[in-house]
């Protein structure tokens, strides 16, 4: 007997607290920045799970789904979610780090999209970044003058913190 629904995506890559936040969320109900809903073709989904594997050119096709033209579009907090969970797992290599910061200050620096829905799409994001504050702090100080370190002052700028 053939069965049509897709198999879950494995990566050796890919920690399994980072799958299971892939997999915790119902991406086809969450509408899309770009209209449709997240999870058209696996595309979102997709796009977390190459940005888990390391991918930095994942991160930026965030652009159009997560936020778009700087506002936060309803994906934004689930996918903010994933990114946290990637940092957490401690990227290995620097240009996904960089990557990685570079989508959370672009989530941070976008504007919320004027919804009751719960704390907001902004608030909800700010949460989930503050709970890697201590990391963030690190990066900041660890490498000052660095391209992450501008990205992590950055974040904590916004988050009206200091480093």
């Amino acid at each position: 007997m053939r069965t049509t629904e897709k198999q879950p995506r494995t990566s050796p890559l890919v920690p399994d607290a980072v799958a299971r936040e892939i997999a915790r969320h119902d991406w086809n109900s969450i509408a899309c920045g770009c209209g449709r809903p997240a999870g058209h073709l696996g595309h979102l989904a997709d796009t977390l799970w190459d940005a888990a594997e390391g991918h930095p050119a994942a991160f930026r096709a965030l652009e159009g789904h997560a936020f778009h033209t700087g506002v936060l579009r309803p994906p934004a907090p689930a996918v903010c979610g994933v990114l946290m969970a990637v940092w957490f797992a401690g990227p290995p290599r620097q240009s996904t780090r960089e990557a990685l910061l570079w989508a959370l200050l672009r989530l941070l620096g976008a504007e919320d999209d004027g919804s009751s829905h719960e704390a907001g799409l902004y608030g909800q994001c700010a949460a989930h970044i503050r709970s890697g504050l201590p990391g963030l702090r690190d990066t900041a100080a660890r490498c000052p003058g660095s391209e992450s370190a501008a990205y992590a002052d950055g974040i904590l700028s916004l988050l009206d913190l200091t480093v």
